[in-house]
């Protein structure tokens, strides 16, 4: 009789399964969504970081006095804008 319930419902106790069975998916879902939104947010800040090598270059230029401080704020302005 028990070899016959397995085989007509499974394993899931005549057809009714727990009530917690959603939580693998949603689980699964939120764990792509952390490693995907982590990877984003890595990799922008990455590029940020980088982005700000012309405003080094231009502080570097006017901590070396190759520019003053009215050229540097003009050209920061471009930089910036």
């Amino acid at each position: 009789m028990n070899a016959m319930t397995l085989t007509a419902y499974g394993p899931w106790h005549d057809g009714h399964a727990h009530g917690w069975w959603p939580v693998f998916p949603i689980g699964f879902a939120v764990f792509w969504l952390l490693v995907l939104g982590g990877g984003f947010y890595l990799l922008s800040k990455r590029a940020k970081w980088r982005g700000g090598g012309a405003e080094r270059v231009l502080a570097e230029r006017y901590a070396r006095g190759e520019i003053d401080e009215e050229e540097y704020r003009e050209r920061l302005g471009v930089l910036r804008s």
